[in-house]
C-alpha cells in the first residue's frame, strides 16, 4: 500500500469537517454555546500559554476521554455544547475532528488557525 503524506490526510480531513473562524469560536465560548478544547501537548501549553477557559485534552487521549464508555472518560467533554478543537496550527485539530466525527460526535468543529492565530490576533492568553 502506498504511503500517504500527512499533508494529504489533513487536506482530506479539512474537506470533510467544519472549521469556524477565531472570532466566532471566541463568541460561542463567551456565550456558553461552545467549549474550547486544546489538544496540544502539555509541553506546548507550558511554553506558549493557554486560552482562558479552554479544557486541555491532549491529542493522544482525546478519543478515550470523549467516549462515555471508556474508563478514561472525562465529564468536561460530555456536553451538548459545540466542542471547538484547536492545536497550534489547525492540522492536528483537523485530524482529531475528523476522527471524533467518525466516532459519531457531531458537535465537534475546529478553530481556524489554531492557538498560533489566536495569539497573533491579540486574543487573551494565560501564561504560567
Amino acid at each position: 500500500m502506498p504511503r500517504i503524506p500527512v499533508a494529504d490526510l489533513v487536506a482530506s480531513a479539512k474537506a470533510e469537517i467544519r472549521t469556524i473562524p477565531l472570532g466566532r469560536a471566541r463568541e460561542m465560548a463567551e456565550a456558553g454555546e461552545a467549549q474550547l478544547v486544546d489538544i496540544r501537548d502539555i509541553r506546548e501549553l507550558k511554553k506558549t500559554g493557554r486560552i482562558p477557559g479552554a479544557v486541555h485534552a491532549p491529542r493522544g487521549m482525546l478519543e478515550f476521554w470523549i467516549d462515555p464508555e471508556s474508563p478514561y472518560h472525562r465529564e468536561e467533554l460530555a456536553t451538548d455544547r459545540t466542542l471547538v478543537l484547536f492545536c497550534a496550527g489547525a492540522q492536528r485539530s483537523a485530524l482529531a475532528v475528523k476522527t471524533l466525527n467518525d466516532m459519531g460526535f457531531d458537535n465537534v468543529v475546529e478553530m481556524e488557525g489554531g492557538f498560533t492565530a489566536w495569539e497573533q490576533t491579540g486574543m487573551p492568553v494565560e501564561k504560567d
